[in-house]
């Protein structure tokens, strides 16, 4: 049977072995070598199928004739560094990132270490079927494992950004994941008092109980702060020493703070639609101008290349520091956290008092007709039940509405500064997306 593969936000993903084969992975390291050509880097995160899949990619490329160089268990954001530094032409990535551990999935980087445009990855999916001649003899590809990976991306984060916090108490969550050996490398490196969690994977324990899909559930009791990774380490949250969750609105607005305090923040800082009402009267507040995009990474990315931002990233922990990273790394995000907190004195907590977090309701409601989404979110009558809901909630308030582009739900968040009226409103406009969907079946 023919099959086809399709980007999504994030690469491709699909349950391993089922939505997402071995020669789905040879098909697409065939494409690649083929858009790309020259030396590509692979890395992966701790999944029991990272190997198979991770191995299937590098047969593909090496079959179109790409040199592979495995830099085996990396941190996405790892492998999107080696990528300049080793002179590549590309990189892969086989990782599911915050997603349970019987999913997999694969992503591309440029050889400048940015993720790939829409454009470049439909060129590898028109590529994917594709049965042309391939190279034999001489110009099959090889294959090199780079033992030493770990320490050459500690290294590339520690020679931009070395906080002086000898003797802070930290706490990491590696979630079993791709940052369990380089993020206490990294934070040994800095001289912090360092406790670890989640640094034993077993293939199938990955972000299980643990990183940052559970930060809820961190105990930073004794330590100055606590950071939660999630699978691949693009993202972190943060908890400071009295419990509090800190998410990725008040770190990018601690940072941005900073920034502007020492006369560095030149432009925009950019965000998506679902940052906090909080953070966005705090960047008024103090005259920070915002970009804001559609969820995704990638988006925030492509806005912070076209403005020359030195800062953007979203709510769940991807942060993007131009000035370090071409991509989300929580490594990173964590060691300039680190750094506020050791060149101020202050403490997390009275630091991530940069902004208010105002209450936000979000209510997924499922459409009976595959497809219909976004017509629903568009339809008459919830252009005006979002309407009356404005009103109701006025200057204090907000609502956004989103169908999903991988699921048949739209999307209903409420913030307001009151919960009880954000809750009711965020109901009541459901109830308006159930009823107009029932009508356009």
């Amino acid at each position: 049977m023919t099959r086809t593969i399709a980007f999504g936000t994030d690469g491709v993903r699909g349950v391993a072995n089922k939505g997402l084969l071995p020669e789905d992975a040879l098909r697409l390291g065939l494409a690649a070598s083929r858009v790309f050509g020259g030396k590509v880097l692979i890395g992966r995160d701790t999944r029991l199928s990272g190997d198979m899949l991770s191995r299937a990619l590098s047969a593909g490329l090496t079959s179109g004739g790409a040199a592979v160089v495995d830099l085996g268990v990396l941190p996405t954001p790892g492998v999107a560094a080696l990528a300049p530094l080793l002179g590549a032409s590309a990189a892969g990535v086989v990782s599911a990132s915050h997603n349970p551990y019987p999913d997999n999935g694969i992503k591309f980087f440029s050889g400048e270490g940015r993720k790939l445009s829409a454009e470049k990855e439909r060129e590898i999916e028109d590529l994917f079927e594709d049965d042309a001649p391939r190279p034999t003899g001489g110009g099959v590809g090889t294959v090199e494992v780079l033992g030493d990976a770990a320490r050459l991306y500690a290294e590339s984060v520690l020679d931009h950004l070395r906080p002086s916090a000898r003797g802070v108490k930290v706490l990491l969550d590696c979630a079993n994941g791709a940052a369990y050996e380089v993020a206490p490398l990294v934070f040994g490196e800095a001289g912090v008092d360092l406790t670890l969690k989640g640094t034993k994977p077993t293939g199938t324990n990955i972000n299980e109980g643990c990183g940052s899909t559970h930060v809820d559930a961190l105990d930073a009791s004794g330590h100055d702060v606590a950071f939660a990774f999630d699978g691949d380490a693009d993202r972190v949250l943060a908890v400071d020493e009295k419990g509090n969750v800190v998410d990725g609105d008040r770190i990018i607005a601690i940072l941005a703070r900073d920034m502007k305090e020492r006369g560095v923040l030149s432009g925009e800082v950019v965000v998506t639609v679902m940052s906090n009402l909080g953070f966005f009267r705090a960047m008024e507040a103090m005259e920070i101008p915002c970009e804001v995009t559609d969820v995704g990474d990638r988006y925030v990315a492509e806005a912070m290349g076209r403005l020359g931002a030195p800062l953007g990233g979203e709510q769940s922990g991807h942060v993007i520091l131009s000035e370090y990273v071409t991509t989300g790394d929580g490594i990173v995000t964590a060691l300039a956290l680190l750094d506020v907190m050791a060149r101020s004195g202050r403490p997390l907590s009275e630091l991530a008092g940069v902004m208010e977090v105002y209450p936000q309701t979000l209510i997924n409601v499922r459409v009976e007709e595959p497809g219909a989404a976004k017509a629903v979110a568009a339809s008459e009558a919830l252009e005006r039940a979002v309407a009356e809901a404005k009103s109701t909630l006025g200057e204090d308030g907000r609502v956004l509405l989103r169908p999903s582009g991988t699921e048949p739900v739209v999307r209903v968040m409420v913030e307001h500064a009151d919960e009880t009226v954000c809750r009711e409103v965020c109901e009541e406009i459901s109830r308006a997306v159930a009823d107009a969907g029932k009508e356009g079946t």
